[in-house]
């Protein structure tokens, strides 16, 4: 295990695959806390979630963008769950397999009282493009943090990486919203730490704070 991660890294190393859902219906009881990954179906999303959980299979990586076909939920704790949701955008799919992912994501998002945040994945090199800025903007207009993650940032220089994460920062900074953006490499798991405190500070509950201020 990497000793240079914090303790909070340890916590998301729990994940355990619980179920693949079609929808909503079929998801665990809505309580507790869900931690919900988004993004297109290019962005490297499952590389992400196995780089922040230290666990190379825990979910599917593919050469073919869009292979995650369901909301994927992971527990790293009672009544605690990673959300892995459906791609969009990319994915070279039937329109009618497209709509129905689409669906999926969407009624999550509007329906599930227990998403606490919302982790948007972009490549840094393509970054909010218009699904991903409908995203954020429902995510902001819900009233959720966001943690954009800005990934395959070691395809970039350290300049233009930084140049990249300023003019994502500027242009979201409108919203006046709870966004934090950061570059992001699961290859060399560049801002591993950073995401992983953002995350883990998400599932913290009310009753935990006021029990360690005791």
């Amino acid at each position: 295990m990497d000793s240079t991660l914090s303790s909070t890294a340890i916590h998301l190393q729990k994940a355990t695959f619980t179920i693949s859902a079609p929808d909503i219906r079929r998801l665990p009881e809505d309580s507790g806390i869900e931690v919900a990954f988004a993004g297109r179906s290019n962005a490297g999303k499952s590389s992400a979630l196995n780089t922040l959980t230290n666990q190379k299979g825990l979910a599917r990586t593919s050469k073919t963008p869009g292979r995650t076909q369901l909301i994927n939920v992971f527990e790293i704790a009672e009544n605690k769950r990673l959300i892995d949701l459906p791609g969009y955008g990319f994915a070279k799919v039937p329109l009618e397999m497209k709509k129905k992912w689409q669906k999926a994501l969407s009624e999550y998002l509007e329906k599930r009282e227990c998403l606490k945040g919302l982790v948007i994945l972009m490549d840094i090199r393509h970054p909010l493009k218009d699904l991903d800025m409908d995203l954020i903007h429902w995510a902001v207009d819900s009233d959720l943090p966001v943690l954009a993650l800005l990934t395959k940032c070691d395809k970039l220089s350290q300049g233009k990486r930084s140049t990249e994460v300023l003019k994502v920062k500027k242009a979201l900074s409108p919203l006046n919203a709870d966004i934090t953006v950061q570059a992001f490499s699961s290859l060399k798991r560049t801002g591993l730490e950073q995401a992983n405190t953002v995350i883990c500070d998400w599932f913290v509950t009310e009753d935990e704070v006021q029990s360690e201020g005791e």
